[in-house]
């Protein structure tokens, strides 16, 4: 039986759970949930996710949500070394930096999206710029450290590919298309991580679905 993914593909939370299902070949089934006519604070979706949030996720009885959790058990499902849990000094690495990315990365990152993408695009609102400043100033002290960290290692924890990695790939996928891609050419080492995680097959599958529409006029 295929494990449900409720959410539309466009979701980075979604798509960061499709990422590791696509890691491990795992059996899945997308079930788009339509936010824009308000789908999930319906009963049904509430009973999934009781937050009324994207994603939800059903693998026989169990359900969960949180897409960082959600990945987490598609890895170890699929028996992956995305989390490096045979070795405890580097699974420990591996979760510090999955922590930098949904407190620091993400929040910024978030709030990006929302003005330049999310509010012209779906809401027909207008990009509130002094937001968006204040959240760039907060991603490139953000990436300084990334920009140290990489010259030193490879990818985040270390000299290995990690969910730390790959749970960055859909909200970078946003930022790429963004007027703010250009705060990327003062970190080298960040560059060159972006390209060699965003080339993986997985994350070249999940970002082809996350297809942005044209803002409304």
């Amino acid at each position: 039986m295929p494990m449900k993914v409720y959410g539309p593909a466009l979701s980075t939370n979604v798509a960061r759970i499709l990422v590791c299902m696509e890691e491990v070949g795992a059996e899945y089934e997308l079930l788009p949930i339509d936010m824009t006519a308000g789908e999930h604070k319906s009963p049904a979706h509430i009973a999934r996710n009781p937050f009324g949030q994207v994603p939800a996720f059903k693998d026989g009885d169990l359900t969960l949500f949180e897409s960082r959790a959600i990945s987490k058990y598609v890895l170890r499902k699929g028996g992956s070394e995305l989390l490096r849990e045979s070795n405890l000094s580097q699974s420990a690495m591996v979760d510090v930096w999955i922590e930098v990315e949904a407190q620091i990365f993400d929040t910024a990152m978030s709030a990006i999206t929302f003005e330049c993408l999310t509010k012209p695009t779906f809401m027909g609102g207008t990009t509130n710029y002094k937001i968006v400043e204040e959240n760039v100033v907060k991603l490139t002290k953000a990436l300084e450290i990334y920009e140290m960290r990489l010259s030193h290692y490879k990818y985040l924890a270390g000299d290995f590919i990690s969910l730390a990695d790959l749970s960055h790939t859909p909200m970078l996928r946003y930022l790429l298309v963004t007027p703010y891609a250009s705060v990327l050419d003062a970190y080298s080492h960040v560059k060159a991580w972006i390209t060699d995680i965003m080339e993986r097959p997985s994350v070249k599958k999940v970002t082809k679905l996350m297809k942005i529409p044209s803002p409304k006029r």
